[in-house]
């Protein structure tokens, strides 16, 4: 036996783990935008084995086991509707989303952290409608300062968002990698061109 060969089949399963299935709710849309809703391929084979999802669409590679072969899938659907969350939990992540990824005082996308419009030493609680991202260094500039103190200027007011609203802004920033047969699903409520 050579080494390709051993080498070959010692890299072929991580190779495997490239291959994310999307995962759509049972009305068709995936479950989130941003992050993407991807399982591995191994949890959507034994979701579809469970009878729990249905395999839309599947890669040209296939896996095998000592009794069949099995095309790997690439979109899945659940059989029973999970109903999306109403509340929205404050995470910076959802903020990040919620601000686009950017600065609200200079509209940067780097270095971001979060900032306390009313700052907490003059009273300012850390809830939606208080913080917002900020890059590194609009936060060092306004510090403990009021806004007006700062000279600096919010782009928008912050505010809790939806669900759904929040759902919709995943949307506008796809991950690096989107497979062929995942974009009619994505985008398949997105205004066609004229």
């Amino acid at each position: 036996m050579n080494g390709e060969f051993r080498t070959h089949f010692v890299r072929e399963p991580g190779a495997l783990k490239r291959h994310p299935a999307l995962v759509l709710n049972a009305d068709y849309r995936p479950l989130s935008y941003y992050p993407l809703s991807l399982w591995p391929w191994q949890e959507a084979v034994k979701a579809s084995f469970l009878d729990r999802v249905d395999i839309i669409a599947e890669y040209d590679e296939v896996v095998r086991s000592p009794s069949m072969t099995l095309r790997i899938p690439s979109v899945v659907v659940l059989k029973d509707y999970v109903k999306p969350q109403k509340r929205v939990a404050f995470t910076r992540f959802n903020l990040f989303l919620r601000d686009e990824f950017c600065c609200q005082y200079c509209g940067s996308t780097g270095d971001l952290t979060f900032d306390h419009v009313v700052p907490r030493a003059a009273g300012g609680i850390t809830s939606w409608e208080n913080v917002v991202a900020a890059c590194a260094p609009c936060n060092l500039r306004k510090g403990s300062k009021s806004l007006r103190r700062s000279g600096l200027s919010l782009r928008k007011p912050p505010r809790q968002p939806g669900a759904e609203e929040l759902r919709n802004m995943g949307r506008r920033f796809p991950p690096n990698h989107l497979h062929h047969s995942w974009i009619d699903f994505l985008y398949w409520d997105a205004e066609l061109e004229q």
